[in-house]
């Protein structure tokens, strides 16, 4: 699917997505990434079963408001002791899959908000 943005922009935005892809700025990523409205930074998390509370300090290490973790085609919840770093930050979490993390960072982004959607394709 192809998403439009409403004007010109130099934060990041997602312009598009498919099966195992997103596009952000018109640029196609296949691997997991963290993008921010001004940053985009690979994820060094091998996947949904390989997550480990390390990953989700990294995420809180930036000082998003919200995370929209998009766990791939389905909806994969992790375990709430992985994502501590998080809510002790007080950072809120999201669960979703990528098209809708995708989606739902795009409206956030707009308002303005301090968003980080971290995309997992495996």
């Amino acid at each position: 699917m192809k998403l439009h943005a409403s004007g010109l922009t130099s934060l990041n935005t997602f312009t598009g997505y498919g099966a195992g892809f997103v596009l952000v700025n018109d640029v196609r990523h296949e691997a997991n990434i963290v993008v921010l409205p001004e940053l985009l930074v690979p994820w060094d998390a091998p996947g949904f079963a390989s997550l480990e509370a390390k990953h989700f300090e990294a995420i809180a290490a930036l000082k998003p408001e919200v995370v929209l973790l998009g766990t791939g085609e389905k909806l994969r919840f992790p375990h709430p002791r992985l994502s501590r770093a998080l809510a002790e930050a007080r950072i809120g979490l999201e669960v979703m899959d990528i098209q809708a993390a995708c989606r739902t960072y795009n409206i956030l982004m707009a308002e303005e908000r301090k968003v980080a959607a971290a995309l997992l394709f495996q």
